[in-house]
């Protein structure tokens, strides 16, 4: 007899067999059972989180010989049929590789007959999103009034391709991945069914190297068995999938920790050794220290793996807070530039070392061989010993930003505002509505921590509370200090002039001196004399 995938062998036949989606069971075991039964579904998610396994149940569900129900029999032939994809009423059809219209009209053109065999006649239409637009208008009528024996179960792993019109006739339901200790514990079950010899540590590794995909689960999962000789080992799934070994993030954090960059140098020479995957070995290293941070912030939290949460709880307090957030954006950004690395290892080496050699501003520079937790300073951290001492404090000044004051921004929070409103106004970066509030603006006083202004009649349209606040936050913001904003509306004498104002006058200053320009030019003259030419009023504009 032929070697059955686990996937396929141990795909739920059942809603009561179903791992995870319990808004989508919910919602189709309520439909079944009390007969409000869309014509049309779509189902969307990402690869082998149960789309097509849950319609085809949908499918056994309606066609059952013992009834329409949410829990058919799964003895009866319709059912054994459907289960064995042989049910002649259930058409599968991969949209993938029947893109065109005729494909889809030669479909639909049996549309009209009624079910050989079963109730209903199901059109599951995997990877729907394929089709072409032209197929997707011919689909459209009979998906929106099909023939009460018909319903059509759609799937897909890229909804936003699929036309507004399709996904207004279809009743949605989206898929999620599945969370990694229910992949886990369907893996643990799996295993004790099939007789596998296997440790808890494995499993949970493979879980997390599916992603969220229980279909790629059970594929890790055969891939597994079968390099490890029906065995499911962690040393052999981390050398398959080429992930960390426990023991190698804590002795990378254990360096880090100590500040030794031999030691870490080491680490990486080991886990070379192994041929591991980078990006599967930082994104390791990012989720160890996402835990510690999380365990220094919850000291009592217990997570699935007791026995690594109690080695990352004695490396917590080595590192400050602030390190581990530093340390945790260093991993993350090294993995999206892995692909510009000369090699991944160098890539790697690389990552370790920033992680070595920067911390947060305000960390104190300690010692090779002593913890990162040391006494505040007032500047970011490098080495400061060897003759690279001064290239590393550059860097570290390159790497922690610093914010600089606006131009024309008071030195201490107690100092006034200036007298000139339209030189304030520019430097506070406002968009949209609450620019022109402030642009139709003239200051009318202040003091300390109140400025007064007066508001154009013509922009009493942008008097709005809102605006306000966002005006008074922003001024805020730019001098460092609270400030009480009051804006009373009134007609302004035309010799004040606002900034919208001003900036009206030099819009037709230019507009002037571009038309003068345009009269004066020789080339405009010239035809003007000899053919009679004009301007076009109107049509003249200047470059900037």
């Amino acid at each position: 007899m032929s070697y059955l995938v686990l996937a396929r062998k141990w795909r739920p036949r059942s809603f009561e067999e179903l791992v995870g989606q319990d808004h989508v069971r919910r919602a189709l075991t309520n439909a079944l059972d009390s007969g409000r039964i869309h014509h049309a579904f779509l189902f969307t998610g990402t690869r082998g989180v149960g789309k097509t396994t849950i319609a085809r149940i949908f499918a056994k569900s309606l066609n059952c010989e013992k009834g329409v129900s949410s829990r058919p029999c799964g003895e009866c032939s319709a059912c054994r049929d459907i289960d064995e994809g042989r049910f002649v009423d259930l058409l599968e059809v991969d949209a993938a590789s029947r893109t065109k219209v005729d494909d889809t009209r030669e479909l639909l053109d049996n549309v009209q007959y009624a079910p050989a065999r079963g109730r209903y006649k199901v059109y599951l239409i995997d990877e729907v999103h394929m089709l072409s637009t032209h197929s997707f208008n011919a689909l459209l009528k009979t998906l929106e009034e099909p023939p009460p024996h018909v319903k059509f179960l759609l799937a897909t792993t890229d909804p936003q391709k699929l036309p507004a019109t399709v996904l207004s006739r279809c009743l949605q339901f989206h898929l999620r991945r599945l969370p990694l200790q229910q992949i886990q514990e369907r893996l643990t079950m799996i295993s004790e069914a099939e007789k596998v010899e296997f440790e808890p540590a494995a499993l949970r590794a493979v879980a997390r190297g599916a992603e969220g995909s229980m279909r790629d689960a059970l594929s890790l999962l055969d891939q597994v068995l079968a390099f490890g000789g029906g065995r499911v080992l962690e040393a052999e799934v981390r050398s398959l999938l080429g992930t960390l070994d426990r023991r190698h993030v804590e002795a990378i954090l254990g360096a880090l920790a100590s500040d030794d960059g031999a030691a870490l140098m080491s680490c990486v020479q080991q886990l070379d050794e192994r041929a591991p995957d980078y990006d599967q070995a930082l994104g390791e290293l990012a989720a160890s220290i996402q835990r510690m941070a999380l365990l220094q912030a919850l000291p009592g939290l217990r997570g699935e793996d007791e026995e690594q949460d109690i080695a990352l709880a004695a490396l917590a307090p080595r590192f400050s807070p602030e390190d581990l957030q530093l340390l945790y954006q260093i991993a993350i950004m090294a993995r999206r530039d892995l692909d510009f690395a000369p090699d991944a290892r160098g890539g790697f080496e690389m990552a370790l070392l920033r992680m070595l050699a920067f911390r947060p501003a305000g960390a104190s520079a300690a010692p090779a061989g002593t913890p990162r937790t040391g006494a505040k300073s007032s500047r970011g951290t490098a080495r400061t010993d060897g003759p690279s001492a001064v290239a590393e404090s550059a860097a570290q000044d390159r790497a922690t930003p610093v914010r600089a004051a606006p131009a024309g921004a008071a030195t201490s929070p107690a100092a006034e505002l200036p007298d000139d409103w339209a030189s304030i106004v520019p430097a506070l970066a406002l968009q949209g509505p609450v620019s022109q509030l402030a642009a139709h603006c003239l200051l009318a006083g202040r003091n300390r921590d109140l400025v007064r202004l007066r508001l154009d009649a013509a922009g009493e349209s942008f008097h709005r509370p809102q605006l306000v606040d966002r005006l008074a936050q922003a001024l805020s913001q730019y001098f460092g200090q609270a400030i009480r904003l009051e804006i009373s509306v009134g007609e302004i004498a035309e010799d004040e002039l606002t900034p919208a104002r001003r900036h009206a006058m030099d819009t037709d200053e230019r507009l002037k001196a571009a038309e003068q320009a345009i009269d004066e030019d020789p080339a405009v003259r010239a035809m003007r004399d000899v053919f009679g030419a004009t301007v076009q009023p109107g049509s003249v504009r200047p470059l900037n």
